[in-house]
């Protein structure tokens, strides 16, 4: 029973660590699978470490999310950059049961946009608090967003079958 402990407070561990490595991957946090992308900040540890997470949310909506450790948490008005001619400033609220310090409100499509085409990104804070390691790149953003958002929109086909049925009641 305690090596079965052992073994489960271990593979916990490895998930934790792997969850904030540096550059673009699938986010293994528990539940995520494969339905979001985590960028995180170079030199990312899991004591140190600025992500941001693109997800496909149950409803199948694309949401933006920042993960952080600073000891005040991730809720509060930030500027996100991409390059040096991109800039939106954005509020992240914290969201119950999420793996992510806060969910960004608000239109995300241009900031997705960026983030898929551009070749850094920086979160900064609006309110003064420090953020760790600021600075993401976003080499390979691309494939791992266009990976993880994949099987995020309904298909045609079942949109197509929703609408014959309404239209014949």
């Amino acid at each position: 029973m305690m090596r079965r402990a052992s073994l489960l407070a271990l593979a916990t561990a490895a998930t934790t660590a792997a969850a904030q490595e540096s550059g673009w991957h699938f986010s293994p946090y528990p539940g995520e699978g494969d339905r979001a992308a985590l960028g995180c900040s170079y030199a990312s540890t899991p004591t140190n470490h600025a992500c941001i997470a693109v997800r496909c949310a149950d409803d199948f909506t694309i949401t933006l999310h920042i993960d952080t450790t600073r000891p005040t948490g991730d809720a509060g008005r930030w500027l996100l950059s991409v390059d040096e001619d991109k800039s939106f400033p954005v509020v992240a609220v914290t969201e119950a049961g999420s793996p992510y310090g806060a969910r960004i409100e608000g239109e995300i499509a241009p900031i997705l946009d960026a983030i898929r085409n551009g070749n850094s990104f920086f979160l900064d804070s609006e309110d003064g608090r420090a953020t760790p390691d600021r600075g993401i790149g976003l080499a390979g953003s691309l494939n791992a967003i266009n990976q993880a958002l994949y099987f995020c929109a309904p298909r045609a086909n079942e949109q197509a079958q929703e609408k014959e049925a309404n239209d014949d009641n």
